[in-house]
């Protein structure tokens, strides 16, 4: 219903200045539109209800999609992600909570962005544990305008996230695309994160060597059977979605293939990432 109804598109990289002088000029509603507004569409299903709804936020996903220009990638795009995550909240939006849609909405366009940027940015391609996420999204702005890390601030970050040194190390210079030396530096605690640190010892015992390679290929049985544990659909959803070369299908592509709802292709694909992950553990 709402998916199919006409927005303005920022479709050229040289319009995208005419569409958001477009979407600001669009007047806001006031509380009492919007709980009018809401209500009809959550009783009726008004279509025009929700048009006006979600063209009176245009302005809001053009100021979140813009915090997230960093990154890259085309604002019309980032905008265009933004607004899915917006038709979504207004289908889900319930005016007897006592909340504005404004407030519920952010969550549903950051959401169709963060999914847009993981898909597409060429740096965050392997970015797929949650630490990695947490740390791409949180880096840049926990940094400010400090230049490298030193090792005492990856140690602040690493406490305040959650993650490990390590990791903040490494997402940082992903994140800023600059060469690290080899060595690290001439302070002793920084050696603990340079590069070298993470390089396999050319003279471990061999014990070791056996005991890694025994570890590594239990893992790559442990997966094969966690997967063969799936029914069909879903087995083919997650292996298409994370164990595939380059970029894997969309939420929405494969929703198109299997006739059902992108939400319902999450639900599959969480459902059966929870029973992989306890059969892994096991």
């Amino acid at each position: 219903m709402i998916q199919s109804m006409s927005l303005p598109v920022p479709s050229a990289a040289g319009s995208i200045d005419q569409y958001i002088q477009s979407v600001n000029s669009i007047p806001m509603l006031s509380q009492a539109e919007e709980q009018e507004l809401a209500t009809r569409l959550h009783d009726e299903g008004d279509v025009e209800a929700a048009r006006r709804l979600v063209m009176s936020h245009l302005r809001l996903v053009v100021a979140i999609a813009r915090g997230y220009l960093g990154y890259g990638l085309p604002h019309a795009d980032l905008i265009q992600e933004g607004n899915i995550g917006l038709m979504k909240a207004v289908k889900r939006f319930d005016p007897k909570r006592g909340v504005r849609l404004v407030s519920f909405a952010i969550h549903w366009i950051k959401a169709e962005i963060h999914e847009f940027i993981i898909r597409n940015w060429r740096l965050v391609k392997i970015a797929t544990t949650k630490a990695q996420r947490k740390l791409f999204f949180n880096l840049r702005s926990m940094k400010g305008d400090l230049g490298t890390l030193s090792a005492d601030e990856a140690r602040a970050v690493a406490e305040q996230l959650g993650v490990k040194p390590e990791e903040v190390v490494e997402m940082e210079t992903r994140l800023s695309g600059r060469d690290m030396p080899l060595e690290g530096g001439s302070d002793d605690e920084d050696d603990r994160f340079a590069p070298i640190a993470y390089l396999p010892d050319p003279n471990a015992e061999p014990s070791e060597v056996l005991e890694r390679a025994e570890a590594a290929r239990l893992q790559d049985v442990g997966l094969r059977d966690a997967l063969a544990s799936l029914d069909e659909r879903s087995r083919s959803i997650v292996a298409r979605r994370w164990l595939s070369e380059g970029n894997g299908p969309t939420l929405h592509e494969l929703a198109a293939e299997y006739g059902v709802s992108a939400e319902r292709i999450r639900q599959i694909e969480a459902k059966a990432m929870q029973k992989m992950r306890g059969l892994l553990a096991a």
